[in-house]
């Protein structure tokens, strides 16, 4: 902790697991060292307070790093809620009340940038470091300097990063979170899919790649997820359809030019998956998605298919006859063969069993199960009726799923898990909360994780827009935290804690999955579980940041005790055969 006397002007370099509110007393000790590997974001705060009202004070990085490692700094603001949690919470929160929770991450200017200090409030600046692939192995200082406007130093915090001289492996997990090409027009006030959108959406794609996000959601026809019976979210459809053809004769023409312009924006900003929107509504598969089509040659574009549509008729059974074949020739014509799921329903239930076994059964004739089927669902007999080939599947019944050796398992959390400790990432949950969900999906070796909120700007059953910086919790419906991980900025995204320290978490089992690839699953789970007097489970595990610090540091120790040692035998291997040379040409050793 660095003090100024004259103003009293007091900072504290802190982890990246604290949340600093502004109406408390900050009770956390400073941490002031920590471990990375190359390739990784680690990401520590650096708290400050003083007693006078002091506005555009400047703050500035000096780094001993090398230029290729990027590190940022940004303000921690302050997001209302109005609904922090529902009645009946567990008892693994910070707080309970409405109010101001940390959360948008602010850039500042590079070189320039500026905060202000309110009276005798704690507030934080976020510093992420980019360590380079390449970085060299060390110790190196980082430290952030808070001025006055005149230039004369208030304090300072300076944090010693450790750089291992390992590598990061590429991520393995399948991670979506949904990705609303309408929430963006909306928010920005643009025509769906003009070059303003497209711009728009590059910058979001980019970002979300950036944040550990490597399938996406890819609307063939609008999503039909988050809606009151009968409503619709606005038209973003990337298939332009043509209808001809008689009542019960009809049809239908494809073109895939969005799509394609879609696919290429993904593809070079690092997208790994797409995931097809769901090709029947949500909580039932009953009815067809919006579809809007061209309808015997007119020009005009008029709705053909949705709410009104059984989705066991004839009719929407001929469209999908005729649309999933000519879609299978896209993707295999792109070499997406590898890259492409399907939904059929969000979230069905046993009451709508049947009329998901129809979806089931349509849509896989048509795949010739080429394709992987995921869905979000809980009840186990969907699974074991063989009616999705991915269950994706809420960690608050997973469990079962887990004792039934289910294949290809995936998981996912939204707003209900929040009674057993399960992981999670609300407002007014602890960070560590958010981030043990790498550990538990390394541990059971879950192939995919999916979030419904990457921007979810609307309200509840998407009846309005909201302004994300207002309104937390969809209009007082999903506690603060649900509904999306990033806010929208003048240009582009605004980080949000809570998304940092997810990527945190899909770091941390990256690692793990490279200590693994030095070791062995057994060594890595017997590390990971010292000490622990109950195995780690989606409901069971330590509680609090300093487990998790603590955790990650044993295993980056470890990692490069790894890596030195494979280093000295690999120079032993070497001095041998190069004696063995020596020997070989009649030379003394």
């Amino acid at each position: 902790m660095m003090v100024n006397q004259k103003v009293k002007f007091e900072t504290r370099c802190l982890h990246s697991l604290v949340k600093v509110f502004a109406d408390e007393e900050l009770q956390e000790a400073a941490y002031v060292s920590g471990t990375a590997l190359r390739g990784e974001y680690y990401s520590f705060q650096v708290a400050y307070r003083t007693a006078l009202y002091m506005k555009n004070i400047r703050v500035s990085v000096k780094s001993g790093l090398a230029a290729d490692s990027e590190v940022t700094v940004k303000s921690v603001g302050l997001a209302p809620s109005e609904l922090p949690n529902y009645n009946d919470p567990d008892d693994y929160l910070l707080r309970t009340t409405p109010g101001l929770y940390p959360d948008p991450l602010y850039p500042l200017e590079a070189g320039n940038g500026v905060v202000h200090a309110l009276p005798n409030q704690w507030r934080s600046v976020w510093v992420t470091v980019q360590v380079a692939d390449e970085a060299a192995s060390g110790v190196y200082p980082v430290e952030i300097d808070f001025a006055e406007e005149s230039g004369e130093a208030l304090g300072s915090g300076v944090f010693q990063l450790e750089i291992i001289g390992a590598e990061l492996p590429e991520q393995q997990l399948v991670h979506t979170e949904w990705f609303y090409l309408d929430c963006l027009a909306s928010c920005y006030k643009l025509e769906t899919f003009s070059e303003a959108h497209w711009a728009i959406i590059e910058k979001y794609v980019a970002h979300y790649v950036k944040s550990g996000m490597n399938m996406i959601l890819t609307p063939l026809f609008s999503p039909p997820l988050e809606l009151d019976y009968g409503k619709y979210r606005p038209t973003v459809q990337l298939v332009g359809v043509k209808q001809s053809g008689k009542t019960g004769d009809e049809t239908y023409s494809f073109d895939f030019t969005l799509l394609k312009r879609w696919v290429e924006v993904c593809l070079r900003n690092g997208v790994k998956h797409f995931e097809f929107s769901h090709l029947f509504t949500q909580w039932g598969a009953k009815h067809a998605p919006k579809i809007f089509a061209e309808v015997d040659g007119d020009g005009t574009q008029r709705q053909i298919f949705g709410w009104e549509t059984d989705a066991e008729g004839e009719a929407y059974r001929e469209f999908l006859t005729q649309f999933i074949p000519q879609l299978v020739q896209f993707i295999k014509a792109h070499g997406l063969e590898r890259s492409c799921y399907f939904h059929l329903s969000d979230e069905p239930g046993a009451w709508c069993l049947d009329s998901y076994k129809s979806a089931s059964d349509t849509v896989r004739s048509l795949l010739k199960d080429e394709f992987p089927i995921i869905d979000a669902l809980s009840e186990y007999d969907f699974y074991k009726r063989g009616l999705l080939t991915h269950p994706v599947v809420s960690t608050e019944h997973i469990h079962t799923y887990i004792e039934n050796d289910a294949d290809n398992l995936w998981a996912y959390y939204c707003c209900c898990e929040y009674k057993n400790h399960e992981s999670n990432r609300f407002f007014n949950m602890p960070s560590a909360r958010n981030r043990i969900i790498g550990v538990q999906l390394y541990k059971y070796d879950i192939q995919g994780f999916l979030h419904w909120g990457y921007n979810h700007w609307y309200s509840q059953r998407s009846r309005r827009e909201i302004n994300p910086y207002q309104v937390t919790d969809a209009d007082m419906a999903f506690p603060s935290g649900d509904a999306f991980l990033v806010y929208p900025g003048e240009d582009g995204p605004i980080d949000s804690i809570r998304l940092v320290v997810l990527r945190e978490a899909l770091q941390d089992a990256r690692a793990l999955r490279l200590l693994e690839s030095l070791t062995s699953k057994q060594e890595v789970l017997a590390l990971l579980e010292e000490g622990l007097s109950e195995p780690i489970t989606f409901r069971q595990y330590e509680r609090g940041s300093a487990w998790m610090l603590e955790m990650r540091e044993r295993v980056n120790r470890r990692i490069a005790e790894c890596v030195r040692g494979g280093q000295e035998q690999g120079h032993e291997q070497e001095q041998k055969q190069e004696r063995d040379n020596m020997h070989g040409r009649g030379l003394p050793c």
